[in-house]
């Protein structure tokens, strides 16, 4: 009986195997690349051998500090401990969907001593008041799986998994560029607080200068008063830039998984370089992103679930089949004459759901289509972000070339209306308004290297870090 009942399930199982399979065929999203970059221009150059971006890419910076503070993102930061423990939730449950694949095995037990009802109906005279019944089976069952519902709900459960492998990658890459955003922040609050210290200093000098001379009845009191009003003025963006510093450095913390009451950074003034833009082929940006891999890893799998939702209008086919032994008392349970044995299958069918079936079927069919549109939105943002900080880094680096001379003539402007002031060709009205704009630009000149460190790590943002779709294997 056991061996018939082996070869039975093989071949329910064979048949599973054989079975139809109610999924539409499955193909990626149509969507159309560009043959390049728009905003690349000529000064960026991409190949087909081109090196992909490390893992590691924040290494290119040369910052120990940031190498310090990106490694322990991977170890402390808990929205990456959350988007791991979705993925290994999302494995969990395509294990639960592979068990039903495989035939369930249980043990029933049923040991009890009875009454029965002296006026029970079509009782006999001699039948005992009380008696024992001992029952212990194994029961086998079997789901033949020969309309692909199992199958599909497999299959879409292992898209959802390689989904939300690359959901953590993605959060990983998105949290590493955050802190290189707030760190470069940091530093470029750093430099620009050093410069209004200094300017503070240079101010305050200034200032005293113009009330000896206003003591001395050379310089108005006019004078003094626009020296004091730029004093305090820059007194006041210097404190400005140390609250700014102080939110970044929060944010720091947060990132490395640090109370905030907790981490300190030193200040430091450090000159970090613009790394040379990564080239890339527009045609590869689909490999290379791992929001995009997740976004169509949830289009195959709601084309799966469109297959497994049309079985539910086919026979549910189940082998079954128990094997035990039966008696009146645990004396000889187990003896030959007390076995008891069934095997076959069954078949449900639903004849009438009020349009249950078939609303669940729409609603598999609505879910392929939302999923779908969004992988499309994340093409097409994905597009977008690369040229934009391709734009970025292109004319911010004009951008910060002007600048330079405009901070060269504004010093020369600033050193030449000093000097007439102080020979009395002028009065300090000239002298404020070159001050100012020398600081001006100064600062706009460090505000614009900030943003073109910004737009590098936005640019290795958008074309997916050291990512691609190879990686995803090693998280299987």
């Amino acid at each position: 009986m056991i061996d018939g009942l082996k070869r039975i399930v093989a071949l329910a199982t064979a048949a599973s195997l054989a079975g139809c399979n109610f999924a539409p065929a499955y193909q990626v999203p149509a969507m159309p690349v560009p043959v390049a970059y728009k905003e690349a221009g000529p000064w960026q150059v991409a190949s087909p051998d081109a090196p992909r971006l490390a893992v590691d890419w924040w290494t290119v910076f040369g910052d120990p500090t940031l190498d310090r503070l990106e490694g322990q993102v991977a170890t402390s930061n808990p929205t990456l401990a959350g988007a791991l423990a979705r993925y290994d939730q999302a494995r969990a449950y395509l294990g639960e969907a592979k068990a039903d694949m495989l035939p369930q095995l249980g043990v029933d037990t049923d040991l009890t001593r009875n009454r029965q009802s002296d006026h029970r109906p079509l009782r006999s005279a001699d039948q005992p008041s009380f008696y024992s019944a001992d029952t212990v089976q194994a029961e086998l069952s079997y789901e033949v799986d020969l309309w692909g519902r199992v199958r599909n709900t497999v299959a879409a459960g292992r898209a959802e998994v390689q989904a939300s492998g690359d959901d953590l990658a993605d959060i990983r890459l998105s949290l590493e560029a955050q802190l290189a955003v707030d760190y470069m922040r940091l530093r470029g609050d750093d430099r620009q607080r050093e410069l209004l210290s200094a300017t503070v200093a240079a101010f305050a000098q200034a200032d005293k200068v113009t009330r000896r001379r206003f003591q001395g009845g050379i310089a108005s009191g006019l004078d003094t008063g626009r020296s004091g009003d730029e004093l305090a003025e820059a007194q006041a963006q210097l404190d400005d830039v140390q609250a700014a510093r102080a939110l970044e450095e929060h944010a720091i913390a947060s990132l490395v998984g640090t109370p905030a009451s907790n981490f300190s950074l030193a200040s430091a003034t450090i000159d970090l370089p613009i790394p040379p833009a990564p080239a890339a082929l527009s045609s590869t940006l689909l490999e290379r992103r791992p929001d995009i891999a997740a976004a169509e890893r949830r289009v195959a799998a709601a084309n799966a679930e469109i297959g497994a939702t049309k079985a539910a209008f086919f026979p549910a086919i189940t082998l079954g089949g128990n094997f035990g032994v039966q008696n009146t008392g645990l004396p000889g349970l187990f003896s030959a004459p007390n076995v008891l044995w069934s095997i076959g299958p069954s078949a449900v069918l639903t004849i009438f759901d009020g349009g249950r079936r078939h609303a669940e079927l729409a609603a598999a069919r609505a879910r392929w289509s939302y999923a779908t549109a969004q992988y499309r939105s994340q093409v097409l943002a994905a597009f977008q972000q690369v040229e934009d900080n391709l734009a970025q880094l292109h004319h911010l680096g004009d951008e910060a070339q002007d600048e330079a001379r405009a901070v060269d003539r504004a010093a020369q402007t600033e050193r030449l209306s000093l000097h007439r002031y102080t020979k009395g060709a002028v009065d300090y009205l000239d002298v404020v308004t070159a001050q100012t704009t020398a600081l001006r630009v100064r600062r706009t000149a460090l505000d614009l290297e900030t943003r073109r460190l910004e737009a590098s790590i936005g640019l290795v943002r958008a074309l997916g870090g050291g990512w691609t779709k190879a990686d995803r294997a090693l998280q299987q």
